[in-house]
C-alpha cells in the first residue's frame, strides 16, 4: 500500500478507498475517470459490503467477470493506469485486479475524412477494443488474429497487429511483428508515430502505409492479405503493405457499378497528373517554349501578362503559397465557416491580385485547376506528397524548361520503381507485372471476374469467389 501511495503521490485523480466485507478488509485503488463507476458500485462495492457467510474470499465476493491476481506491485500500477481497479486485501500477499475500465469516449460516428455516398456509415473511435470489434463484426472467422503490443515507456500505449491467418503471407506478418517489437519510444499518442518508424524508406515523400477510419476498408484489405495496426487513442488504423495504385482507390469503387467506378478511377488518375505537372508545364511553356502554343492563345496570354512585374515562376509560387495558406486556414477554422473562408478567400484574393497587376488571370486559372485536381486524390497522405512534389517540378521547369520536367519525371519514376512497402514493390501489379492482378489497378474488373486474391500479398487461400464465370 505504501508503494502504491508513493507511486501515485500528487495524483489528484487517484482514489484510495477502504472497504470491509466478506470477513476481511482491504483498500480499493483506482483512477477516477478511467473506471466505469456504475460497474464498480454494482459489481464490486455492493458485493463486498453485503453480509457474507463464513470466510468467502474477497475475490469470490465480486461479480466482475475478469478478475486477475498478481504479487508484483509494478503490475498493479500498470493495471491501474490502464483503467483497472486494484483491491488490496489486508494480510494477503497478492492484489486483485478488477476489470472495470470505462471513462468517457466518443461513440461510433461517420468518419470525417472518408465520407461516402454509398456504403457503411460507421467509423473508428479512440477506443482500441471498439475498433477491433467493428472489424470482428465483419470478419466472423477464428482466422482473424490480433497480436498485442505495449509501446511507449511513459504512455504504455496498447497496439494490436491484425491479420487473417491462412491468407496473409507469413513473412510479411513476421516483418510487421519485428518492426513493432523494435520500436522504443517514450510515448505513442497517434498511429502516425508508428507509421514513420515502420516505413521501409523513411526519407521518401510517398507514404508506405495507408491509414483509414473505415472498418469496411480495413476488413476488405485484411481479406486481400494485408495487415492492420490498431493504436489505442486514435481512430486511424494503419494498413500495409500498400502500392501506389491503392492510393487512388476509394471504398466506393467497390460499391458502385464497375463501369462508373472505372470512370471515376480514370478521372482521378488524369487529375493526379494535372495536380502534379500543370504549374510546371505552364512555367516551362511561358518561359521557354512559347512556340508550342497556337498563335492566338500565346497572344492572349501575353496580353494578360503585359503589366505583370514578376516572371511566371514567381507568379506561380505566390499563388500556390496563397492557395495552400487558404486551404490550411479552411481546415483550422471551425467547420461552419472554414469552407466558406477558403472558397471566398480564394475568389477574393485571386480577383484582387489580377486587378492589382500582381498575377495574371491565366495563372489564377492554372492554380485553381491544380488545387481542385489535388482534391480528387482519395488518400490524404498521398495527396500531400503530390502537393509537395509540385514545387521542385516548378523550380526545375523555371531553370531547364521542359527538359527539367523530364528530369523530375524520371526521378519520380525511378524512385517509385525502387520503393517498397514491407518488401512489396510500390508499383506491384504493373512493375513487376503479374498476370491477373491488373484486374484491380487502373480499372476494376466486375466482381465475377475477380475470383482470386492478389498473389503479391496472399499465400495459401487465394480463392475469393466460387461460381459461374461470365465472359
Amino acid at each position: 500500500m505504501t508503494l502504491l501511495k508513493g507511486a501515485f503521490r500528487e495524483c489528484a485523480d487517484a482514489v484510495f478507498r477502504e472497504v470491509h466485507g466478506a470477513g476481511a478488509s482491504g483498500m480499493l485503488v483506482y483512477l477516477d475517470g478511467l473506471v466505469k463507476t456504475e460497474d464498480l458500485e454494482l459489481h464490486v462495492l455492493d458485493h463486498l459490503l453485503a453480509p457474507d457467510e463464513g470466510a468467502r474470499q474477497l475475490k469470490d465476493a465480486t461479480s466482475i467477470a475478469s478478475v486477475k491476481t498478481t504479487a508484483k506491485w509494478e503490475d498493479v500500477v500498470h493495471a491501474i493506469l490502464d483503467g483497472d481497479a486494484a483491491l488490496l486485501v489486508e494480510g494477503a500477499d497478492q492484489a486483485l485486479l478488477l476489470s472495470v475500465r470505462g471513462g468517457t469516449r466518443r461513440g461510433v460516428q461517420e468518419p470525417a475524412s472518408e465520407t461516402v455516398i454509398r456504403g457503411p456509415r460507421e467509423g473508428f473511435t479512440e477506443s482500441l477494443r471498439v475498433n477491433t470489434s467493428l472489424v470482428r463484426f465483419r470478419l466472423k472467422t477464428a482466422d482473424f488474429k490480433l497480436i498485442s503490443f505495449t509501446i511507449g515507456t511513459q504512455t504504455r500505449t496498447k497496439v494490436e497487429l491484425a491479420y487473417v491467418e491462412g491468407i496473409a503471407k507469413e513473412e510479411i506478418i513476421e516483418e510487421a511483428k519485428k518492426r513493432l517489437s523494435a520500436i522504443e519510444i517514450d510515448g505513442v499518442l497517434e498511429s502516425a508515430y508508428l507509421e514513420e518508424l515502420m516505413e521501409d524508406n523513411r526519407y521518401s515523400p510517398f507514404p508506405q502505409l495507408q491509414h483509414s477510419e473505415r472498418p469496411d476498408t480495413v476488413a476488405a484489405l485484411l481479406l486481400e492479405g494485408r495487415f492492420a495496426v490498431f493504436t489505442d487513442g486514435t481512430p486511424f488504423v494503419l494498413l500495409g503493405p500498400v502500392t501506389a495504385w491503392q492510393m487512388l482507390q476509394a471504398s466506393e469503387d467497390y460499391y458502385d457499378r464497375y463501369m462508373f467506378a472505372n470512370f471515376i478511377r480514370w478521372l482521378r488518375l488524369a487529375f493526379l497528373f494535372v495536380a502534379l505537372f500543370t504549374p510546371g508545364l505552364y512555367i516551362a511553356i511561358i518561359t521557354y517554349h512559347q512556340d508550342l502554343l497556337p498563335t492566338t492563345l500565346i497572344l492572349s496570354i501575353a496580353a494578360a501578362r503585359e503589366a505583370i512585374p514578376f516572371p511566371a515562376f514567381v507568379e506561380a509560387i505566390i499563388m500556390e503559397l496563397a492557395f495552400e495558406a487558404l486551404r490550411e486556414a479552411g481546415i483550422r477554422l471551425p467547420k461552419t465557416v472554414g469552407q466558406a473562408v477558403s472558397i471566398l478567400g480564394a475568389l477574393v484574393i485571386g480577383q484582387a491580385a489580377v486587378q492589382a497587376g500582381i498575377v495574371s488571370a491565366p495563372m489564377v486559372i492554372i492554380v485553381s485547376l491544380t488545387g481542385i485536381a489535388s482534391f480528387t486524390i482519395p488518400k490524404f497522405n498521398f495527396a500531400i506528397s503530390v502537393r509537395l512534389l509540385r514545387f521542385p517540378i516548378m523550380l526545375f521547369a523555371a531553370i531547364f524548361g521542359l527538359f527539367g520536367i523530364i528530369i523530375c519525371t524520371m526521378w519520380i519514376c525511378t524512385h517509385l520503381a525502387t520503393l517498397t512497402s514491407f518488401g512489396v514493390p510500390y508499383l506491384s501489379g504493373i512493375a513487376p507485372y503479374k498476370k491477373g492482378e491488373a484486374k484491380d489497378i487502373l480499372a476494376r474488373a466486375p466482381w465475377w471476374k475477380m475470383k482470386l486474391r492478389p498473389a503479391t500479398f496472399v499465400r495459401g487461400n487465394r480463392k475469393r469467389l466460387v461460381g459461374r464465370e461470365e465472359e
